[in-house]
């Protein structure tokens, strides 16, 4: 898709409300992905649930967001923002209408299913909102920013959330939730622009529109950065997005605005790290070591939060906010990929290691609930589960193995220096 150079450009103001409500976009998604964090107790008691059910509850955002990613980039790329972003804000509206209403397990389901396909949009949307409308040399420092406005997302869906939650309820903060959602839905129809667009359509090779896809799954380097990226973001969906904060409370004894505050650092961490990351790659042209750096800071951070004897809570403070830090080197993820694809399949392979990256959620948040169930004791208050510190430790061993696939994954990429592939189509 391209501008025409005919069409008068509408003014930079407009194009740079148009990318921040793009962005914030992406934050809205991402206090949706974090939200059933703060409201583990209400879920619990209201839908008379464990943890495998919660965590598959809370894990339908993600079965929904990476598993449509590949289209949705095609879609962005034949059908240009405007529209796809509007009708994707208004669907998580209705999405956290049905989910705040719901009375049966499968309404709740069916709610979160409908936020996570809408929220799919978030972030292709800023990226692509970027590269039609922004020079090129802007691309990277705008992505950097989407992924820091998620991670604020990550932080408003934590404390300041979990506070509301304690005054209002769940169902309430999340029909507040639905209404900020279709503001922003509104305002995207008004404000975005579409560039007027000429389709080449190209065939590469005898399976024309699905040739990008072979290539990219056939290429091992796609596959090692996409372990990576999941391995990096494991710990943030399951820990930092739903089981940190009753972690927390159990074992620190503390109130829930508390523990979410203090899960509240691992985002920080990574909204500080994610520009810095990309930042250094591109500075010094080297992927690998700022990967495998980054992989054992985000394990070594994610194990002493959870089995470092008796910390204080600055001590936990500075293990969250480090895991963070080292989690973030996932966005160098989806510069390996780049950098060993062909142009012409640059957009599936950017669709396939997203797919992978949010889709931890899917897999983490449901397995450490299920982990939880199998050393469950059988206690209730007020309707729902207790685990004990023992039980939240036990399903935790996941985490910190998972970062060493990271980080043999990572050690396993080829160093690119920054040099994009050249290849035929």
């Amino acid at each position: 898709m391209t501008v025409s150079p005919t069409t008068p450009r509408p003014s930079s103001r407009l194009l740079g409300l148009g990318w921040f409500l793009c962005a914030t976009f992406f934050f809205y998604a991402f206090l949706q992905r974090v939200s059933p964090s703060v409201m583990v107790a209400g879920l619990m008691r209201d839908f008379a649930v464990g943890g495998a059910i919660l965590g598959n509850l809370s894990a339908f955002y993600y079965y929904a967001y990476a598993s449509s990613q590949i289209p949705v980039g095609v879609l962005l790329d034949r059908l240009g923002p405007r529209r796809l972003v509007t009708v994707a804000l208004a669907l998580v509206a209705v999405g956290s209408f049905v989910f705040a209403e719901a009375e049966t397990l499968g309404s709740a389901y069916l709610g979160r299913l409908i936020i996570g396909l809408g929220c799919a949009f978030s972030f292709p949307a800023a990226l692509n909102y970027a590269a039609l409308w922004f020079a090129p040399h802007r691309f990277a420092t705008l992505g950097g920013t989407a992924q820091m406005l998620g991670m604020i997302g990550g932080v408003a869906g934590q404390a300041p959330l979990g506070a509301l939650v304690e005054a209002v309820g769940w169902r309430t903060a999340v029909l507040g939730i639905a209404g900020f959602g279709a503001v922003l839905a509104l305002a995207s129809g008004l404000v975005l622009r579409d560039p007027p667009s000429t389709t080449k359509v190209v065939n590469h090779g005898e399976n024309g529109r699905f040739s990008g896809l072979k290539r990219v799954l056939a290429t091992k380097q796609v596959w090692l950065a996409s372990g990576f990226g999941m391995a990096m973001t494991s710990a943030m969906l399951a820990f930092g997005g739903l089981w940190g904060v009753p972690y927390l409370m159990q074992a620190y004894h503390l109130p829930k605005e508390t523990a979410a505050a203090l899960i509240s650092l691992l985002f920080v961490g990574w909204g500080i790290g994610a520009p810095l990351s990309g930042w250094l790659a591109d500075r010094f042209r080297l992927r690998r070591v700022f990967m495998v750096s980054g992989a054992s800071l985000a394990t070594l951070g994610i194990t002493a939060t959870i089995y470092l004897p008796h910390p204080g809570l600055s001590t936990l403070a500075v293990c969250l906010v480090v895991q963070g830090l080292g989690a973030s080197s996932m966005v160098l993820a989806f510069s390996v990929v780049r950098e060993n694809t062909p142009p012409w399949a640059a957009g599936t392979a950017i669709g396939v290691t997203n797919g992978f990256v949010v889709g931890s959620g899917a897999i983490f948040q449901p397995l450490l609930g299920w982990l939880l169930d199998l050393r469950w004791d059988g206690t209730l208050v007020a309707g729902a589960r207790i685990y004990t510190p023992a039980n939240f430790e036990f399903a935790f061993l996941v985490l910190p193995v998972i970062g060493v696939i990271g980080i043999l994954c990572a050690l396993a990429i080829r160093e690119t220096h920054g040099q994009p592939l050249v290849e035929e189509a």
